[in-house]
């Protein structure tokens, strides 16, 4: 099914790459009961949607989940090298960029994080996260 988007409706963008991808964008519902693929690790999983031409991934981390201990050994790098744009559903999560930065993200947050951090489960509840950039490649 194909979305008519009229012009006053459509994206100001100029972009004809993005034009034609909105106004080819189909109505889809998906639920991560059903994900596509399920990506697990210790202490965790990603839990990946193909929806709207693109990934989404649910993260779940248990508490005692470190990416540094848990998934840098799938990534074979220093530092978690993929880039993540997230909504925290819950839990508590520390993150310390490559420069230092660290901060604690927390349900209701919104974090971007380019490449090159670490990232921890705080306390006793898992952490549950959607990422809508970054999950693509995430624990491969």
């Amino acid at each position: 099914m194909q979305v008519r988007i009229c012009p006053a409706a459509a994206p100001n963008s100029h972009d004809p790459l993005e034009e034609a991808r909105t106004a080819t964008q189909g109505t889809e519902h998906r639920s991560f009961t059903a994900p596509d693929e399920t990506r697990e690790f210790p202490h965790g999983r990603a839990e990946i949607l193909k929806v709207g031409g693109s990934e989404v991934g649910r993260l779940i981390f248990e508490p005692g989940w470190r990416w540094s201990n848990d998934v840098k050994p799938l990534a074979g790098t220093d530092s978690c090298q993929a880039p993540h744009l997230q909504f925290h559903v819950s839990g508590r999560l520390a993150i310390r960029m490559d420069d230092g930065t660290e901060f604690v993200a927390g349900p209701g947050d919104v974090t971007s994080l380019p490449s090159g951090h670490d990232a921890w489960v705080v306390g006793d509840e898992p952490v549950v996260a959607v990422d809508w950039y970054g999950a693509s490649n995430y624990a491969r």
